[in-house]
């Protein structure tokens, strides 16, 4: 069995293709601060992608913000429902967040979902 708390290549969304595809044929749900697009993927395990524009900051905040969103994910993975496609976007006062906040509202919206 593989170990919940980790974020394998195989859960990665990486491909263009891919974005596109759950961003046209997904539901999307938002909050103050993220968009999150989802739509089953036919696979036997959930996947996620991270999308951050450059008008939430800096690189340094840019990354900074995303490796917070993987660390919720890594967190939480019973929160995602499996054999489902998630692409998390950030919009641009995100990059001001703490850890506590963005994973506040990322539980809140997926506990509605």
């Amino acid at each position: 069995m593989m170990d919940l708390c980790t974020f394998p290549k195989e859960e990665r969304i990486r491909r263009r293709g891919d974005f596109l595809k759950i961003f046209r044929e997904g539901t999307k749900s938002r909050t103050a601060h993220f968009w999150i697009s989802f739509r089953p993927n036919g696979l036997s395990h959930r996947r996620l992608g991270i999308t951050v524009g450059k008008k939430a900051g800096s690189a340094v905040v840019r990354n900074r913000l995303k490796r917070r969103i993987r660390e919720f994910y890594r967190q939480n993975k019973r929160l995602f429902p499996g054999e489902t496609d998630f692409v998390i976007t950030a919009k641009e006062d995100a990059g001001r967040l703490d850890f506590r906040q963005v994973a506040n509202e990322l539980k809140g919206i997926l506990r509605e979902r």
